[in-house]
């Protein structure tokens, strides 16, 4: 009984010791927080009257969010008693330990940097990087986020992207549409370029300057290949290739001219 109550007064002590310390501490944060989120907020909306480019807006209020959290949480930390320069030195010496252990995100970190500053992808571009085709989503301090075609979210660290290579498809606003289309060898070419030609133009996607082209491409072993080359906008390639295709197809029906099937010869060879 008599240890019992030497604990409950012990508790009491450090209750009373420890007590408006912490409940201060947790005020602290909670308000910090509080104020964190209104200085973002508010910084963000003078930088977007400011007219500042979405990237670098959504890169440095991430940074600046995280230094303010950073700087409350060593505030919290003091005030609960613990002496920061004690702990500040314990964050030194095992600095190296975890930028050791930490290369990968700190090279992630620099490359988030690099892309701040050269700028060779902005949030709205189509890129393609490190095998992957998207839009830039997000530009964050460690990672950029890409949506792809097939409307999936790709991660990839800033690090492989500052040092590796980058084709940006909406920086110059014009895309070139490959397309392939045979036909037999008895058919017209001319008239064949003239079909097709006709199908390109009547594209309100497909662009005037540069001047959608047709070509011969190739003489395959059943067929001439024609290269159709029409230019639209980053937004609009995959619509342009699709339709292409297909009114390219109805219309070399329409006008009698035979695509042939590509195993054609083969087949014939076979029999």
């Amino acid at each position: 009984m008599e240890k019992a109550e030497e604990w409950f007064n012990y508790g009491i002590e450090l209750a009373k010791e420890f007590g408006p310390k912490l409940i201060t501490a947790i005020l602290i944060f909670i308000i910090g927080s509080w104020l964190i989120k209104k200085l973002i907020k508010t910084i963000g909306g003078v930088m977007s009257k400011s007219k500042y480019d979405e990237s670098l807006q959504r890169f440095l209020l991430n940074l600046i969010s995280w230094a303010l959290k950073i700087f409350l949480i060593i505030i919290v930390i003091s005030r609960l008693g613990v002496d920061v320069t004690t702990f500040a030195a314990v964050i030194a010496a095992a600095g190296l330990a975890v930028g050791l252990a930490l290369q990968g995100s700190l090279s992630n970190f620099a490359g988030g940097v690099l892309i701040m500053i050269f700028r060779p992808y902005k949030i709205g571009d189509l890129i393609e990087a490190q095998g992957v085709l998207g839009a830039v989503k997000e530009i964050e301090i460690f990672t950029t986020k890409l949506i792809t075609p097939e409307n999936k979210l790709a991660i990839i660290p800033n690090g492989t992207l500052a040092n590796g290579n980058i084709i940006n498809y909406t920086t110059e606003g014009k895309m070139r549409v490959d397309i392939v289309i045979g036909i037999g060898y008895d058919e017209d070419i001319k008239q064949a370029k003239e079909v097709l030609l006709e199908v390109l133009t009547s594209n309100d996607k497909v662009l005037k300057d540069p001047a959608p082209s047709i070509n011969v491409l190739n003489l395959g072993e059943s067929s001439v290949d024609l290269a159709i080359r029409p230019y639209c906008t980053p937004e609009d390639y995959w619509d342009v290739y699709f339709a292409t295709t297909e009114h390219c197809k109805i219309a070399l029906d329409k006008a009698g001219i035979e695509i042939p099937y590509p195993h054609a010869v083969e087949i014939q060879k076979d029999a």
